[in-house]
């Protein structure tokens, strides 16, 4: 059962486990004792602060240990751990895990897995033809020159033909032989992608005149999704060639050509445009009286 309380000897045996970590270490690289920590009686572990370049925050832990009844502490391990701080490597990640958009390149492969929740059978049934099935031989020579027309290559990349009156081969004939194609889950995870890429929440949809619902450059997909997404065909459009949703929207749409009115200034406190007249001559002048006595001062000095 573990202590809480450290053993006295063991706790007190700090130079012990220092001199024990120092022939571990590289010369100068322990540094101060940081604490100590009661593992179970008298086990108790001392740390001391790595100093080593490359191992910031990580800590020497030197265990010790006293047999019952005993006064001599023996060093019974001595490890490198890191602390709360210390500079980890990040965890690790499967591969499969680890792609971002944008990281594949020419000439890189990507299996997908034989279980991918997003893919299911693209058709079902049996490869090989009921028995009671009639093939005639005009069919099968038919299907012989077919498969005789391959393109250039190794033969290891040629696709190998489906048997004659198998559901491949009918598959094939209708335009649908794909082994998986879109599974439901697959569908709404690439419309939830597509939503958060150019939805109805994005900056630019909420600043935007109209939704890509009314926009004249939308093309619509086809199937189940064509209700919710388009393709927007605008190349001034930020989602030019993108898959966007009809909520979605900027300031190229199609309908949005009546520019906004300039604003009206404010009447000025002042017109100048204006010309008032003054009277520069009273009354009295026009009947004869004295300029001096009917006219004011003010009028005189700038007559």
């Amino acid at each position: 059962m573990r202590s809480r309380t450290p053993d006295r000897l063991c706790a007190e045996a700090v130079e012990l486990a220092r001199e024990a970590a120092a022939e571990a270490a590289h010369p100068g690289t322990v540094g101060a004792h940081v604490r100590v920590i009661a593992d179970a009686d008298r086990v108790v572990t001392h740390l001391f602060e790595c100093q080593e370049l490359g191992y910031r925050g990580w800590r020497w832990a030197v265990t010790v240990t006293r047999a019952s009844r005993a006064k001599v502490v023996t060093v019974d391990e001595t490890v490198l751990l890191p602390g709360p701080d210390a500079l980890l490597a990040p965890e690790w990640v499967p591969w499969s895990e680890r792609l971002r958009p944008g990281d594949l390149g020419p000439g890189d492969l990507l299996p997908s897995e034989a279980e991918d929740l997003r893919l299911e059978p693209g058709y079902s049934g049996e490869d090989v033809p009921p028995p009671n099935s009639i093939v005639s031989e005009e069919m099968q020579q038919l299907a012989a020159v077919e498969d005789a027309d391959v393109t250039a290559g190794a033969p290891a990349v040629q696709e190998a033909p489906p048997a004659v009156g198998s559901i491949a081969a009918v598959a094939e004939e209708l335009g649908m032989r794909r082994a998986r194609v879109l599974s439901r889950y697959g569908l709404y995870d690439a419309a939830d992608r597509w939503d958060d890429a150019f939805g109805a929440k994005t900056p630019m949809a909420q600043a935007a005149p109209a939704s890509c619902a009314t926009c004249g450059f939308l093309m619509p997909l086809a199937g189940s999704l064509r209700q919710a997404f388009g393709v927007c065909a605008n190349e001034f459009s930020p989602a030019d060639g993108r898959v966007v949703s009809l909520s979605y929207g900027c300031g190229a749409h199609s309908e949005a050509a009546v520019m906004p009115k300039p604003p009206r200034p404010a009447l000025p406190v002042i017109d100048e445009t204006i010309v008032e007249p003054l009277t520069l001559r009273g009354p009295a002048e026009r009947t004869g009286g004295s300029v001096e006595a009917d006219t004011p001062a003010e009028e005189l000095g700038h007559s």
